[in-house]
């Protein structure tokens, strides 16, 4: 067998499409799981019962089946509901979603890394609830938890050929679509295979540089 760069060269612009597919899926999913998670978060340290416990159960039944289960129920079962999106805002939303609630754990060892005395001190200067949580605690603990949240954003990459279920066309799915119609299955997947490292690559260097601008 022969490395074939016809074959790549014929492959790249269905690459460039499924490669702006990943990103779009990756970055909306990150931004969706990294807000909802911190939502999770505060809201489980609520003291009412009645609102921590919904919180608990929904984000326990999230975390505990698979991401490919909740594909398929969100995109063959809610339009029997009358729910009907498009697979990529379907896809994201899953991602958001399912990873939130891997965020939430992440966002609650932050606040719990927090020291009381800081807890005290915005008590001492009478600062009102919301004021301490957003001047004083959640930017040290968001700090705390950012090489965490930068792991998450790598296995959402890693996650993002599952979209190819309810049929977004991702790296993936064009590469799948392309060795079909083909019949060249090596160039295309060891592109996206490359692409995948390099992504993976630059997102965990951004990662690092974003973690050493909030130390300074």
């Amino acid at each position: 067998m022969k490395w074939d760069w016809n074959a790549v060269s014929d492959f790249m612009p269905d690459f460039w499409k499924g490669l702006l597919v990943t990103l779009q899926a990756l970055a909306l999913g990150s931004l969706l799981s990294f807000s909802l998670g911190l939502v999770w978060a505060l809201l489980m340290r609520t003291p009412t019962r009645w609102v921590r416990w919904p919180v608990g159960v929904v984000t326990e039944f999230v975390r505990n089946t698979p991401l490919l289960v909740q594909l398929f129920f969100l995109f063959y079962v809610l339009p029997e509901w009358g729910l009907t999106f498009s697979a990529l805002a379907t896809g994201v939303f899953a991602i958001g979603l399912h990873y939130s609630t891997y965020t939430m754990q992440v966002y609650r060892a932050g606040i719990e890394a927090v020291p009381a005395g800081q807890w005290e001190a915005a008590t001492a200067l009478n600062l009102p609830r919301a004021r301490t949580w957003t001047a004083v605690i959640l930017p040290q603990a968001i700090r705390r938890v950012v090489p965490a949240l930068g792991n998450y954003v790598i296995s959402m990459l890693k996650d993002t050929p599952l979209l190819m279920v309810i049929t977004v066309l991702e790296m993936l799915g064009h590469a799948r679509l392309f060795s079909q119609e083909h019949f060249q299955f090596t160039e295309p997947l060891t592109v996206i295979g490359v692409a995948f490292i390099l992504i993976s690559y630059l997102a965990s260097l951004l990662m690092r540089a974003l973690e050493r601008r909030l130390v300074r």
